[in-house]
């Protein structure tokens, strides 16, 4: 192995390549059309273009990836995560062009990448399974019937893929074929088949996989288990090492579980075993409890996102590991060779909003928190400029923090959250940092529904009330940004300030003192505040207002529309506030009423539903219309009451944020 082609993009490239220069390999980066300048592309040895934007034109397509190879000389394969990475036929197409393929043999992976088959192999090899259904027949009636014998509630699940793409919760019968269809949908567009398996859901369950790797030689082994409960949309977004609640006895068992299903599959390579575990896991399943026990979900053929909370804890390079192992070496280490020291914990950074629904548009500013030092790393693929654009997944970068104990790690990644600058896109920042701070993760008993039943107080955390200290420190973040005083001096003028604030308008007006010293003052109050450069040649600016400390950044995102970010306070979290500068702007009587007559596209994406038609009645929380966007299904709901006026889109159209879907009437149907 000499020339390693990296068949991936963003973040997970930028990995591969550090460790394949490390080890003195010459690196291959492909990318689409959108990708053309980024880092990845920067980084590599040499690039090829793949042509055209979308995943299934570039990074899911077959023929160009071999090609890319040939004509650059590489030797080997990297697939990252995601995109073909579990796909068998390319694992076999990239071995049958005699280069090196980077991970698991096809028939391993067919043997455990898909779902239904995994299962399967785990029950003929004694590892623990849920009662389901993953038979060949996938009509609808049957699945109705086999849902009826397993029972409710229970999981809709692709048989093919991961990322939490095509799975549904079902609570009753009458809801399963809805399920069906949208599960159906999600996976064929995201993986090309449409297969699905059904099986008993536990409600309250952990999320804890297994990471383990295996050699050409029959060496197999564990690294511990990491605990991935958090999650939005069936999708990891914090992850940890070890387990709250794995004790070392049941990481044994485990381990043991894990490495007997890759074994059985004649495996090769890192790939990770996911279970299910809870405590009163056999209750709900009307048996007696004796215990933590643990159901297989599926086997992920491939690296893990989190994998570098494994990395943490044992000081490995797995990427290295995977490299060796592809060119026949040994593991470097046998089971009881493997340490696990301290605690890990990983966010996923992504471009969404707090309510998880993806968000595009271009990075205007960018400051990463220290890392090398301290425990903390971050390995993304942000800079200022980068365009994200609806056709990859809303991941940016993953955020990890190691420390001796779990309170210090959480502690290191909740201050590096803070100090993580993404500036002109919406992120889900903030919204980590209230789940770190959040009660019951932090005293470690998170389980699987823990943003279903506390996300609303997650929000609440980060919610900015009027007069509060934080919209202060906003307003003066966006004024100083917006026109900086030219010098220290007093001015015996006031600056009137109006704009828009999470729909509330705030009229205030701001006067410099001299010397940084500012008076902050409304119609019910005034505040004295001290305003400086936060020094060293860093943007933003440091705001003291009431004895309070703040780090505040500000950039206009578009004509009047502002992105602040905030971190310090009396809650020492990161907020971010969207504000509207109407301060120039004429007073009007408002168009509150006309908000409500009209539903529009919160981001890009394609329309593949609609769900209703002019004249038809619907109600408060009804379904309307289904976006495909980064990968993901999202239904829009009626916001109200009302009768359809217009429908102004069609299905497989794109949309674009703002652009208008449909109207209402002005009354709510009788």
């Amino acid at each position: 192995m000499k020339k390693l082609l990296i068949a991936n993009r963003g973040e997970i490239a930028r990995r591969v390549i550090r460790t394949a220069h490390a080890m003195g390999l010459s690196t291959v980066a492909v990318y689409a059309d959108p990708d053309r300048e980024a880092l990845h592309v920067r980084e590599a040895g040499s690039a090829v273009a793949l042509g055209g934007s979308a995943s299934a034109d570039t990074y899911l397509r077959i023929d160009k990836l071999l090609a890319a190879a040939k004509a650059s000389g590489a030797d080997a394969v990297h697939p990252g995560y995601g995109f073909l990475s579990e796909n068998a036929e390319f694992a076999q197409a990239v071995v049958d062009a005699g280069l090196i393929w980077v991970g698991p043999p096809s028939a391993a992976i067919r043997a455990v990448g898909s779902k239904s088959a995994a299962k399967a192999l785990a029950a003929e090899n004694g590892v623990p399974c849920l009662p389901g259904y993953s038979g060949s027949d996938q009509e609808e009636a049957t699945f109705v019937r086999e849902a009826q014998r397993i029972g409710f509630p229970l999981m809709v699940k692709a048989v093919a893929g991961g990322g939490g793409r095509g799975m549904r919760l079902v609570t009753a019968a009458e809801a399963l074929p809805a399920a069906l269809h949208g599960a159906r949908s999600e996976a064929l567009a995201g993986f090309g088949n449409g297969d699905l398996l059904i099986e008993r859901a536990i409600l309250r369950a952990r999320h804890v996989e297994v990471q383990i790797f295996a050699d050409q030689h029959g060496h197999c082994i564990h690294l511990g288990e990491r605990d991935c409960s958090v999650q939005r949309r069936h999708q990891k977004i914090i992850e940890e090492a070890p387990s709250p609640a794995v004790s070392p006895e049941l990481r044994e068992a485990l381990g043991r579980s894990a490495v007997a299903l890759a074994r059985a599959a004649g495996y090769v390579g890192a790939g990770t075993v996911e279970f299910l575990l809870d405590e009163g896991a056999a209750g709900e399943l009307g048996e007696a409890s004796v215990g933590p026990s643990h159901f297989l979900m599926e086997m992920n053929t491939r690296l893990q996102v989190e994998h570098p909370v494994t990395e943490a804890l044992t000081g490995l390079d797995l990427v290295e590991w995977q490299l060796r192992v592809a060119r026949g070496e040994p593991l470097p280490l046998a089971q009881a060779d493997v340490r696990l020291e301290g605690h890990a914990v990983e966010v996923r950074l992504c471009a969404e909003d707090e309510r998880h629904m993806p968000q595009t548009g271009t990075v205007q500013g960018f400051q990463a928190p220290p890392t090398g030092t301290g425990g903390v790393r971050f390995d993304h693929a942000i800079e200022q400029g980068l365009v994200v654009t609806p056709h990859y997944d809303a991941m940016l970068g993953k955020l990890i923090a190691h420390a001796p104990s779990r309170v210090e790690a959480l502690d290191r990644l909740t201050h590096a959250l803070c100090q993580t600058r993404v500036l002109g896109l919406q992120t889900n920042r903030a919204f980590l940092t209230a789940c770190l701070l959040h009660p019951v993760f932090r005293s470690g008993e998170a389980v699987i529904p823990f943003l279903d039943e506390q996300g609303e107080g997650v929000r609440e955390a980060l919610s900015v009330k009027a007069g509060s200290g934080a919209e202060c420190v906003a307003v003066l973040a966006m004024v100083y940004a917006r026109s900086a005083p030219a010098s220290a001096l007093p001015c015996p003028y006031a600056r009137p300030v109006r704009l828009m604030l999470l729909g509330r308008e705030v009229v205030c007006s701001v006067q410099e003192m001299g010397g940084g010293h500012v008076r902050l003052a409304n119609a019910e109050s005034e505040l004295a505040a001290h305003v400086a450069p936060l020094g060293g040649g860093a943007p933003g600016r440091r705001i003291t207002l009431e004895g309070q400390n703040w780090q505040a950044f500000a950039v206009e995102v578009s004509a009047g529309h502002w992105h602040v970010q905030l971190s310090g306070g009396p809650l020492a979290i990161a907020q971010d506030l969207w504000l509207t500068d109407l301060s120039l702007a004429p007073r009007t009587d408002g168009g509150a009423g006309q908000q409500v007559r009209e539903l529009r596209a919160p981001f890009n994406g394609k329309l593949i539903g609609l769900k209703v038609q002019a004249g038809q009645k619907v109600a408060r929380g009804d379904a309307l219309l289904v976006i495909e966007s980064m990968k993901l299904e999202h239904t829009l709901a009626a916001p109200r009451d009302a009768v359809v006026a217009e429908t102004l889109v069609d299905a497989g159209q794109q949309v674009a944020p703002g652009q208008l879907l449909l109207r209402f009437e002005a009354e709510a149907a009788p």
